[in-house]
């Protein structure tokens, strides 16, 4: 196997790669928390999705409600 003095920049990134696989191989339970993490995630998403376009859609009726003041007479438009 190849290896390195875990004194030098290389060898301490192979130990802490090791390390890590190693730690991923030794335990089932992380892949099933990081789906439980994407599918709440995916929850608030949808969630924050749906109350913009709420807050949308009530912003664009009142905005077609508003009604635009008369220009006062002798103001003409253009340049």
């Amino acid at each position: 196997m190849f290896s390195l003095s875990p004194l030098t920049p290389q060898g301490f990134l192979l130990m802490e790669l090791r390390r890590r696989v190693a730690r991923a191989r030794s335990t089932d339970d992380l892949g099933a928390s990081a789906i439980e993490w994407v599918i709440i995630t995916g929850i608030l998403v949808a969630m924050a999705a749906a109350v913009g376009l709420i807050i949308y859609n009530i912003v664009k009726d009142k905005a077609g409600e508003l009604k635009a003041p008369a220009a006062p007479d002798g103001i003409k438009g253009g340049a």
